[in-house]
């Protein structure tokens, strides 16, 4: 398939809905590229892994590796992390989150997310298995809000670790501004959900110790603007 020569510079949504999977793919490479061959062999072993959990798995009108890709790509391309724990993570945030047992293989005896996490270590390392770990949803109490106990996992789990807060406002972003790109009864069901995050992320992004230039905080404070604006004309009524 010819993909534009611009395709670098395109807005990622635009190329999930102009090129789809293939065009996100192809992005992917083009940022992969600036690694050296070893950081590209983790990388591509990881997407690997990541297409075969979530092959079947879908995102109301896409399939589930794009959005997988996008918090990759956002990460190398508009974050400048050259970290490659931190892009493995990223291509990885939701293995252990929707599909545990297919990690942890179908015969493991106890706790399917420890063993899930461990297999994780076992591949990539145990820094990618924390922090994979730190972006993974707990059990909810069935007799609590949902949407109050997700909240209160991001804010606990993402206090102790820098570098799972960069992975997760790349996956916020994504869902937050993205919302725009989804249908039906999901759009104001998202909205709901991610907008008492937006000072959450807000607060992690300006703290000192996250590892992020003040240009790429400056972009990210911009799509968390973004991403308020969208929910307000979503959820508040209009004049």
């Amino acid at each position: 398939m010819e993909f534009p020569a611009y395709l670098a510079t395109m807005p990622m949504h635009a190329i999930t809905e102009i090129h789809g999977e293939p065009g996100l793919l192809a992005r992917f490479r083009l940022e992969v590229a600036a690694f050296d061959d070893a950081a590209r062999d983790r990388l591509t072993e990881a997407l690997d892994l990541a297409a075969e959990l979530h092959r079947d798995d879908r995102r109301v009108r896409e399939p589930y590796l794009n959005h997988l890709l996008r918090v990759a790509i956002r990460l190398m391309h508009h974050y400048q992390v050259r970290d490659v724990d931190v892009i493995v993570a990223g291509l990885l945030h939701d293995a252990v989150e929707d599909h545990p047992v297919e990690l942890a293989g179908p015969t493991v005896d106890g706790d399917v997310t420890t063993a899930a996490l461990a297999t994780l270590a076992a591949r990539f390392g145990a820094r990618v298995a924390r922090l994979v770990a730190a972006v993974t949803n707990p059990e909810y109490d069935p007799d609590r809000d949902r949407d109050a106990q997700y909240r209160e996992h991001v804010a606990t789990s993402l206090d102790r670790e820098p570098w799972a807060r960069v992975i997760k406002v790349s996956d916020f972003t994504d869902n937050g501004v993205g919302v725009i790109h989804t249908v039906g009864p999901k759009v104001a069901r998202a909205a709901t959900k991610y907008r008492p995050l937006v000072p959450v992320f807000r607060e992690l992004v300006a703290r000192p110790d996250t590892p992020l230039s003040m240009p790429v905080k400056r972009h990210i404070f911009a799509q968390l603007d973004l991403a308020e604006e969208r929910f307000s004309a979503i959820l508040d009524p209009q004049p």
